[in-house]
Formats: C-alpha cells, sequence, structure tokens
C-alpha cells in the first residue's frame, strides 16, 4: 500500500511523513480548544494549578501552558486509569528520544522530530501521572531530572553525527553543552534557596519544540529547495540548532548572573564609571587591533605582532584611565601602576598564547584568531579585573537574597 510513502528520496513523501504528524495534533489541539472554550463557557476559564506554580521564565504565555495541560489531560488521565507506573513513562521518555538520535543521525528528520516532540510531551505526563496517584518520590525525582538531561543529549548527539563533516557540528556541540548548563545553574541556585524557576527564556519546554519541530518539518523546505538532495541540508534543523546553541548559553548565563545576585549581592560600578571603562576598553581594542594588524600585514611574526597590539592598546587604557575613567567616582583613588601592569602582562601573555593556538587551527587566519582570543581573554579575565582589581572598591552593592552565610557585606 503506498510504497511511495516510504521511498526516502521521494520528495512528495518527505513531506507527507513530515506534515502527517502535524495534521493529526492540529486536529486534536483544535477538538481540545472547542472543549475549552466549551468549559470556560461553562464554568470559567480553566487553570492548572500545577502551572501556576511553575513559575513566568520561558517564551510560552501562561495562557499557553494552561492550554497544554488541558489537552494533556485525557492523555495523563488515561494513565492513571490503566495504573502506568510514573518512572516507565519516564524511561519510555527517554527511550523515545534515543530513537529520536538515531533516527536524525541517519537522516530520517521527520521521524526523529515527532519522536522527540513525543518524548517531551511524555516528560509532562509523568510528573502528572506522579502527583495525582500519590507516587511523588525523591528517587523518581531523581530519575526524571537526570533521564532528560540523557534523552535531549541523545538527540543533540544524534544531529552532531549527521552533521560531523558540516560546520553545523560546532553549534550542535555548543547546544549540547548549553542545553547541560541550563538546568544545572537552575538545580545548584535551588540547592542553595535560590528560587530559579522564573529565570531564563529558553528553558525546556521551549528548547523541546524548536528543535523538536524544527528538525520534523525540515524536509518540507528541503523537499522545495532541494527536492533530488541525497544528503539534505535541512536547514530548517540547522537554523534550530544555531537558536538552540546561542539561546541555551544565554539562558544560563542570565540564571547564573540572577543566582549571583540572589545570594550574594552584586557589586556594580557607578553608572558614569561603567560606561566610561567600557568606552575606555573599545579604544584600547581598537588600537590594538589597528596595530596588531598593520604589523602582521609587515610581515612581523604573529607573537610579535600581538605584543605590539597589546603593548599600544594598554598605554591608551593606562592614560585614559588616568585622567578620565575614574574621574566619575570618588569612592576610589587612581589605582597604582603596578596592578595596572600585572594585568597588561598577563593579558599580553593570555593573548599571544591565544593567537599562536588559534593559529594551530587549519585555515584559521590572524585576524580571525585575534578576534577570537580577545573575545575569550576580555570576558575571562580582563573584565573581572575592571572591578575586583583595578578599581579596588565597590561603588553600589545590591543587597542579597539568599541565605545569609551566602552573602558577602554590602558597605
Amino acid at each position: 500500500m503506498m510504497p511511495w510513502l516510504f521511498d526516502p528520496d521521494d520528495p512528495s513523501a518527505r513531506i507527507v511523513r513530515s506534515l502527517a504528524p502535524a495534521v493529526l495534533a492540529l486536529g486534536y489541539a483544535a477538538l481540545g480548544l472547542a472543549a475549552w472554550a466549551i468549559r470556560s463557557r461553562r464554568s470559567g476559564p480553566f487553570r492548572d494549578e500545577e502551572m501556576d506554580h511553575r513559575g513566568t521564565g520561558g517564551l510560552t504565555t501562561a495562557g499557553l501552558r494552561h492550554f497544554f495541560a488541558w489537552l494533556m489531560r485525557p492523555v495523563w488521565s488515561l494513565a492513571v486509569v490503566a495504573q502506568v507506573p510514573p518512572n516507565a513513562i519516564t524511561t519510555l521518555s527517554l527511550g523515545l528520544s534515543v530513537g529520536a538520535g538515531v533516527a536524525l543521525s541517519s537522516g530520517h528528520f521527520a521521524l526523529g522530530g515527532w519522536l522527540f516532540v513525543t518524548a517531551g510531551s511524555l516528560d509532562f505526563v509523568d510528573g502528572r501521572v506522579a502527583r495525582v496517584t500519590g507516587r511523588v518520590t525523591r528517587t523518581g525525582a531523581v530519575l526524571d531530572s537526570v533521564l532528560d538531561r540523557y534523552a535531549e543529549a541523545a538527540v543533540l548527539v544524534g544531529l552532531a553525527w549527521y552533521y560531523r563533516s558540516s560546520w553545523v557540528l560546532v553549534p550542535a556541540l555548543l547546544a549540547v553543552i548549553g542545553s547541560q548548563m541550563v538546568p544545572y545553574v537552575r538545580a545548584k541556585g535551588e540547592a542553595l534557596g535560590a528560587s530559579m524557576k522564573s529565570v531564563g527564556f529558553m528553558q525546556r519546554p521551549e528548547r523541546i519544540a524548536v528543535l523538536g519541530l524544527g528538525t520534523a518539518f525540515a524536509p518540507v523546505v528541503e523537499a522545495v529547495l532541494d527536492p533530488m538532495g541525497r544528503h539534505p541540508a535541512h536547514r530548517l534543523a540547522m537554523a534550530a540548532l544555531v537558536l538552540i546553541a546561542l539561546t541555551s548559553h544565554a539562558t544560563a548565563l542570565q540564571r547564573l548572573q540572577a543566582l549571583v545576585r540572589s545570594l550574594s549581592g552584586t557589586v556594580l560600578p557607578a553608572r558614569t564609571t561603567f560606561l566610561r571603562a567600557l568606552f575606555t576598553s573599545a579604544l584600547a581594542t581598537s588600537v590594538d587591533f589597528v596595530v596588531a594588524n598593520l604589523a602582521d600585514r609587515g610581515d612581523a611574526p604573529a607573537t610579535l605582532a600581538t605584543v605590539a597590539g597589546c603593548a599600544a592598546g594598554g598605554l591608551v587604557a593606562w592614560m585614559l584611565c588616568r585622567v578620565w575613567t575614574f574621574a566619575a567616582t570618588g569612592a576610589t583613588s587612581m589605582p597604582p601602576l603596578w596592578r595596572f601592569a600585572f594585568v597588561w602582562a598577563s593579558s599580553t601573555a593570555l593573548n599571544t598564547g591565544g593567537v599562536w593556538v588559534g593559529l594551530c587551527v587549519p585555515g584559521m587566519s590572524f585576524l580571525g584568531s585575534w578576534l577570537l582570543t580577545r573575545a575569550v581573554v576580555y570576558t575571562t579575565w580582563n573584565y573581572p579585573l575592571m572591578w575586583d582589581y583595578i578599581q579596588g572598591e565597590p561603588t553600589q552593592c545590591l543587597p542579597g537574597s539568599g541565605p545569609e552565610s551566602m552573602r558577602s557585606t554590602c558597605p
């Protein structure tokens, strides 16, 4: 029956395999919406108590969360009637995710995407079944949390394998790391007494929706743009991977920032000083860039060109800081010269070594290595030193809201 439907090279079959589950899901959602409207007219808007306690984080709205809970009621109610153990649903979700990863690694994107969406839906069902049946245990909570990490990693590893010979491998690997860091920062924060459930815009439901639907609908785009391709690029899946790679790390950092402020009180510079310091850094980096690239074009060795740029940029930073940058605050005097010398020497060594390491990558230019190294060194070394070492004294301290033992003393 309809053998063309299973033909991997038939563009029409790809479209049908991708859209058929979506049609079924939309049909079910339409019936659910009709039932929702009737129920709301008779008894008022439906409110799911658990959704009210999940916080306001993420990209989805409260109304959409309540509607999703309404749609899933028949599913978990059936599981409750059948007395399905919640841990079995959790492990099934992992099994479907592993299957999704295998399907994606072999190029079956529609199958992999819909399997992952189904697995993500079961992740909601297992918790609801456990609560309704009174089978909530610490063991189940740990199992659910750990297997969720494995499930998401399985899908991303499958995509990484498919794109192993493409530049898309880089965002796939970044997505693997970012998707693990988002829940880790939340778990660490909550273990220390800080509430993190409302912090972050790319949480697990959003990641499942973006990645699952992005891969499920990717064959439709390819059937239009590259109908005869034997190894399709799956552009929509590529876009989803890049989006997950960027936003998962942004969410992890967003949570980290909120956690630091909550637990210890964040030390902030005065606004004027902050803006002047940013301008000083930008100007010094620009001078560094010009001098380093001129030296590189003059056939100077990459290490010497880097040192020359650092020397020029450091001199500009020292002069501006001495006469202008820190003049905006009366809480601190001009830092001693030896501190600037230490920062300059250490950052020069780090930048020079970073450029050298970058040039070990095949095809990497001096400019590319310079830009990448500057971004890493500035973020991980220079910027923290600007406030905790160069300036020397806090000018504004936000009171912490975490446990007293975790707070720093505000002046």
